[in-house]
């Protein structure tokens, strides 16, 4: 979902009152000295970078009202506690709907500080439909193959290409899995977390959850809270307008935060040359999308697939140097070959994409009602297109399957929860993925639950990336359940991370930038 970012007032520091979360009674992880490995069969699977790394599977039921029914199963990872005692379980998801969660695990134990990770069995998992778990979904192969239509629907035929994909995806993953997708939504991953809990033996589990993943462990807390030890939600999906209107709302964030890159660029004109004035490198930006309407880069870049490859500037700001050296290589001087290099790095859609989208589609569609008149989003887009050009209809198209799809839709789940100990919630003011406000409505929903906020920062999924004044907030929380408490919208404020330093583009090309893991594509979270 994209919504407008909404800022934050208030100082730039950290509020320094904190006070102890509730005792273990009371809802805190429990130690248990015993091993939490009762129905799980775990064998070695360690990398180089993550030796103690440990693999599985669970069978769970395809369909949790017929426990005895047909079974699915879920790809786990582990890195066991070395701590003397265990706290037990911490469950990790890197959001979605769709992100595979087995490589989660060894980073948050390697980035966690080794005193807290060790208490912790740290649990990653792929979800139903993802990756390694089976069935894997891949509804229609090739379907984001460039060059695809025009995202812009100028004329009908263009809009009607885009609408025959669309409806095509749709078909495509109804005939292939018929039996799936009415169990492929939010609650069914969160009872198959309940399911893992009940495997690994452990009377509650913490969770550390991402994008999406705040929304999927606000949905497992409702259902289970009594089985909630520690929760840790960063970049907090809003749960209002579950998630027509959510994504509606989220183009409008997207393109505040394409408008900071741009302004970027023109702050260091000396090293890209585009101009001093952000609207003017605006208008170079969309003259560069029009060109490559008309003549796609290399045969393969074209207007979605330009979109499509710098919506990561959306999602992280480390991705600018090597986008803006894209941009400066075409709009200065024709050179296609930067621009293609980053649009096969961050736009081009693999094997792992393809079953990622499956998944995020199958699970959007089913978890709420989608408008089956198309009539009602071409008015919707249109409108918010003259407000929010970047990513409206390339968005919009991202989702259109949901228009079309093959079964019927659950309701949202009310994640409105006065049974939990304290939930700590990570925010940035501008994030564009899950904007501000999100965070502030689930920090009211989830009672007693407290705001650590990124004041001023852009980037999505804040934990565990270098801001060392957040990192300090979850460690202590982890540790041993403290949270900050405020008097005001946020319980704690930290100064954001400086903006990346721009490169010389031809070392960003030479190096194809920075290396960080592939993002999210369109309306993911």
């Amino acid at each position: 979902m994209r919504r407008r970012a909404a800022a934050l007032c208030g100082a730039a520091a950290v509020v320094a009152a904190t006070v102890a979360a509730a005792p273990a009674g009371a809802g805190a992880p429990p130690r248990a000295d015993a091993p939490a490995t009762a129905g799980i069969d775990w064998r070695k699977c360690g990398t180089a970078r993550h030796p103690a790394l440990q693999c599985a599977t669970l069978a769970v039921p395809l369909d949790h009202a017929r426990p005895r029914g047909e079974r699915i199963t879920l790809a786990l990872t582990r890195v066991p506690h070395t701590a003397p005692v265990s706290q037990g379980p911490l469950l990790v998801n890197p959001g979605g709907p769709g992100g595979s969660g087995r490589a989660l695990a060894g980073v948050v134990a390697s980035s966690l500080p080794a005193e807290v990770a060790a208490r912790y069995d740290v649990i990653g998992f792929d979800p139903r439909g993802v990756g390694a778990s089976r069935p894997a979904l891949d509804c229609r192969p090739g379907h984001f193959a460039p060059v695809r239509p025009d995202s812009l629907p100028r004329t009908p035929a263009t809009e009607r290409a885009n609408l025959a994909r669309a409806k095509a995806f749709a078909e495509a993953c109804g005939a292939k899995y018929a039996r799936v997708l009415p169990h492929l939504d939010t609650v069914a991953a969160a009872r198959d977390m309940e399911a893992i809990r009940a495997a690994l033996g452990a009377p509650r589990i913490s969770y550390l959850g991402y994008s999406y993943g705040t929304y999927l462990g606000a949905v497992y807390a409702k259902l289970f809270p009594h089985r909630v030890g520690r929760m840790a939600l960063d970049s907090v999906a809003d749960p209002a307008g579950i998630w027509y209107e959510a994504n509606l709302h989220q183009n409008l964030a997207f393109d505040d935060r394409h408008r900071a890159f741009l302004a970027w660029v023109a702050r260091h004109h000396a090293t890209y040359r585009l101009g001093t004035d952000p609207e003017r490198v605006e208008t170079r930006w969309y003259a560069m999308r029009a060109a490559l309407a008309r003549n796609p880069a290399a045969g393969k870049v074209g207007a979605a697939e330009l979109e499509d490859t710098f919506v990561p500037g959306g999602y992280h700001d480390r991705y600018w140097p090597t986008l803006a050296a894209a941009f400066a290589a075409y709009a200065r001087e024709g050179d296609t070959g930067p621009l293609v290099e980053a649009y096969e790095e961050f736009g081009a859609v693999d094997a792992a994409g393809a079953n990622s989208y499956s998944v995020y589609a199958a699970v959007q569609c089913r978890d709420a009602a989608w408008p089956r008149d198309w009539r009602r989003w071409r008015e919707d887009n249109r409108a918010l297109y003259r407000k929010a050009p970047f990513l409206t209809w390339n968005n919009a198209w991202y989702n259109a399957p949901c228009a079309f799809w093959p079964v019927p839709a659950r309701r949202p789940v009310d994640i409105a929860n006065d049974a939990l100990p304290p939930v700590l919630l990570f925010q940035a003011t501008h994030d564009a993925a899950t904007p501000y406000q999100g965070a502030v409505r689930v920090r009211r929903l989830l009672a007693g639950s407290r705001l650590v906020v990124e004041e001023g920062g852009g980037n999505h999924g804040v934990t565990l990336r270098g801001n060392a004044c957040l990192d300090r907030h979850l460690t202590a929380y982890l540790a041993d359940g403290t949270v900050p408490r405020g008097g005001g919208e946020a319980d704690a404020v930290c100064p954001a991370l400086p903006e990346p330093v721009p490169l010389e583009p031809k070392a960003v090309s030479a190096s194809r930038g920075p290396a960080l893991p592939r993002l999210p594509g369109p309306g993911r979270r």
